[in-house]
């Protein structure tokens, strides 16, 4: 049985990144790692096509619980991509939550950026 040298034994993952390979690693990296978490980008694609929703509404949609939502969404709130309102419908506090112009553009870049990395993985 011959031997196979070293070099003979490499593989495609052992080539040094070539132009592509960077740039799809550098789009990846460039994602926004806020909105790209499961749940806050469900809420942003969520209130992206409703002018607002409310927090049991997000939670049921999310399905997720109290607690995880309202992390998430404090989280874009204080990134200033959405908005939230609370109020009263009679005695019951309301919380909603709105999308802003600075959640819309950081949500148009993310997906610019993964059609971006979709686009250059479907090439190869």
């Amino acid at each position: 049985m011959a031997k196979h040298s070293s070099a003979a034994r490499k593989t495609d993952a052992d080539a040094p990144p070539t132009g592509a390979t960077r740039r799809r690693a550098a789009q990846a990296a460039a994602l926004d790692r806020l909105i790209h978490e499961r749940i806050r980008l469900g809420i942003v694609s969520a209130l992206a096509v409703s002018d607002s929703l409310t927090f049991n509404e997000l939670k049921a949609l999310l399905k997720t619980s109290d607690g995880n939502l309202s992390v998430h969404a404090r989280k874009l709130e204080e990134a200033q991509y959405v908005a939230c309102t609370k109020s009263f419908a009679g005695r019951v506090p309301q919380t909603a939550y709105r999308l802003t112009a600075a959640g819309r553009r950081a949500l148009e870049r993310y997906l610019d950026h993964m059609e971006a990395l979709i686009h250059a993985t479907r090439e190869r």
